[in-house]
């Protein structure tokens, strides 16, 4: 039996009717606006977002007030969620990158249904190990890769959950995911229009050529989405896409190869 069309988020979409009952009477939808902070490193989770659509990334913030993009999700995860797992403090900053919608529940109403379901549990388990295999990737990319490589990789990654070639993205914003100055960001996008990968850049919005993109890009790029597709097994629950916003190259678009939307 195949979950609603509505859902959206591919977490909750591989829920059984049953337990996605636990937690559906306590969802709400959320708009997700640009540069929002969803929750600050040190903070405690009281809220768990679940995606529809947008992207959203994991900010370290350094005391010298850089800042370092470890992971981002779109509607294949979830914010928060890892609270399940023992009380703790936010150790990043989840920020809004790209606008969207959400599923938002209450920290308290998620641990309640996560203690009487083990396909929730599961679903946990599913999101930690996509968000380790991220902060481990990114940290051997950030240590090995020149600086345009890994910028073309976070593009890439970002592509894959919006629609079109248009990412809403200032020098700003990719500065704080690379973790370095905007004179480095105009310098590297400079280099990326002149390979053609980066066709153009105004009024906060890149354009990107896809292809070219890829062939700029690292290995470690190939390598996350391989990973991707073995977390997240082609054919598991199709319904889940049919709320996102993946563009017709993404990757995460093409887990399940039969979904046609």
């Amino acid at each position: 039996m195949k979950l609603p069309t509505s859902v959206g988020n591919r977490l909750l979409a591989g829920l059984p009717p049953a337990d996605l009952g636990l937690l559906a009477p306590h969802l709400r939808q959320i708009s997700l606006k640009q540069d929002a902070v969803l929750v600050r490193s040190g903070d405690c989770n009281e809220q768990i977002y679940f995606p529809r659509s947008g992207t959203i990334s994991f900010m370290v913030d350094m005391p010298n007030g850089q800042t370092v993009a470890t992971s981002i999700i779109g509607h294949e995860g979830a914010v928060g969620m890892l609270s399940v797992l023992g009380p703790s403090r936010s150790p990043t900053t989840a920020v809004v990158r790209v606008a969207g919608i959400a599923s938002q529940i209450s920290a308290s109403r998620f641990h309640a249904a996560f203690g009487q379901s083990s396909a929730i549990k599961h679903a946990v388990q599913t999101h930690t190990r996509a968000v380790l295999m991220q902060l481990q990737h990114v940290a051997a990319c950030n240590a090995l890769h020149a600086v345009e490589a890994r910028t073309a990789r976070w593009l890439l990654h970002i592509h894959d959950r919006i629609d079109g070639n248009f990412m809403p993205l200032t020098q700003e914003a990719l500065s704080e995911l690379l973790g370095v100055r905007r004179t480095t960001v105009t310098q590297v996008v400079s280099k990326l229009r002149a390979s053609g990968a980066v066709l153009s850049v105004r009024r906060g919005l890149v354009e990107i050529d896809r292809p070219r993109l890829e062939g700029v890009a690292c290995e470690c790029y190939k390598v996350m989405c391989c990973q991707y597709h073995q977390i997240f097994p082609a054919g598991d629950n199709e319904a889940s896409q049919s709320g996102r916003t993946g563009s017709q190259n993404s990757v995460l678009a093409e887990w399940d190869p039969n979904d046609s939307s």
